[in-house]
């Protein structure tokens, strides 16, 4: 599916996803990445989500957004709270959704600049 592309900025936006991949303003990516306005990275090392343990999350700490979003592939499942219990006492707000929604919010949260991170796996 291919999402709005907003062009006014240099910004990183979800520009589509589909079976096996997510675009960024346009590169298909076919791993688990992190994005932010300013940067994606591709060095998270989740791979599924049923491998998630503590260190996936703590991962997120020193980037302090005030939003993480979890995209948790094709159907959205939760994480137990013990794993991701150092970023809320750090005032992290963490979101578990499908990987869709992920990309969808994390859009519209960058276009009302809020400090979110949009981690999905895909």
């Amino acid at each position: 599916m291919s999402l709005h592309l907003q062009t006014n900025t240099g910004q990183y936006l979800f520009t589509g996803h589909g079976e096996g991949y997510v675009a960024i303003n346009g590169r298909s990516f076919r791993q688990a990445v992190a994005v932010m306005a300013g940067e994606v990275r591709t060095d998270w090392p989740a791979t599924d989500f049923a491998s998630l343990d503590q260190s996936h999350f703590d991962y997120f700490l020193p980037l302090k957004p005030d939003v993480l979003l979890l995209g948790t592939g094709a159907r959205q499942q939760f994480a137990r709270p013990e794993l991701f219990r150092e970023l809320v006492r750090a005032g992290i707000s963490v979101e578990f959704m499908d990987t869709p929604a992920a990309c969808r919010t994390y859009n519209i949260l960058v276009a009302e600049d809020r400090k979110v991170v949009a981690a999905v796996l895909i």
